[in-house]
């Protein structure tokens, strides 16, 4: 007879990676109308809205299907990579700085004529990235924020779900949903500049990470051998 494995409960670390999740977006989306000066703005609203709805549908899959990694997620795991705390600064620097300059550029006009069908793309992306990255993370209980070898949560090498196609597709997710989708969502062009910064960040960061896992993660470096490519098939 067959037994159905436990999910382990939400501790307090848990629930501190869902407060960041959920506060994250309201409060950039508080700022997000500071910097444009006025709350009459409708892309600036569907923005807001839909971030607040992919981070909250995260939130929903990872309770449901993986909450260990949401108590992982809580706190910094010991051996992090002093190399990814840097890379990991400049990306959230670059995340929050394409938030202020799109603000901004709705203030100052510097954008115009941006085509609508180009902000639905941007919705659409946002929505495609959240949905691949939230993939990654249910079936791989290894996705800790930053990169280290978790000898303490038993790090094994994940085949399944996207990773059958790509090593890091959970970072693809991020790059289509935050540094393509959003500047298209806000109708920004300038917004390009700092998201083209966080893109080629987590490619560096991809980089290390995945040289650092064939060289201290038993197996990584067969399963490199069987999945060429680390973010793009065919390209990368």
């Amino acid at each position: 007879m067959s037994t159905m494995t436990r999910q382990p409960r939400i501790n307090i670390w848990g629930y501190n990676t869902i407060a960041k999740q959920i506060l994250s977006p309201v409060i950039l989306g508080a700022v997000l109308f500071a910097l444009a000066g006025t709350t009459d703005w409708v892309w600036g609203w569907v923005f807001n809205i839909l971030h607040v709805l992919v981070w909250l549908g995260m939130t929903i899959a990872l309770a449901a299907w993986n909450p260990e990694l949401l108590n992982a997620r809580g706190k910094r795991g010991e051996g992090t990579k002093s190399w990814d705390m840097v890379l990991l600064g400049i990306y959230g620097m670059s995340w929050i700085a394409l938030i202020v300059v799109a603000g901004l550029d709705y203030r100052y006009g510097w954008t115009t004529n941006f085509p609508t069908f180009l902000a639905w793309d941007g919705c659409l992306l946002m929505i495609v990235g959240f949905v691949l990255t939230t993939w990654s993370m249910v079936v791989n209980r290894n996705f800790e924020p930053t990169v280290r070898l978790q000898d303490d949560r038993e790090h094994h090498v994940i085949r399944s779900g996207p990773y059958a196609y790509v090593r890091h597709p959970g970072y693809v997710g991020v790059m289509i949903s935050f540094f393509l989708g959003m500047p298209l969502v806000l109708n920004s062009y300038v917004a390009l500049i700092p998201a083209l910064i966080g893109a080629v960040v987590m490619m560096i960061r991809t980089a290390m990470e995945d040289r650092t896992l064939q060289a201290e993660l038993p197996g990584y470096k067969a399963y490199a051998e069987d999945v060429r490519f680390r973010l793009a098939p065919g390209l990368w």
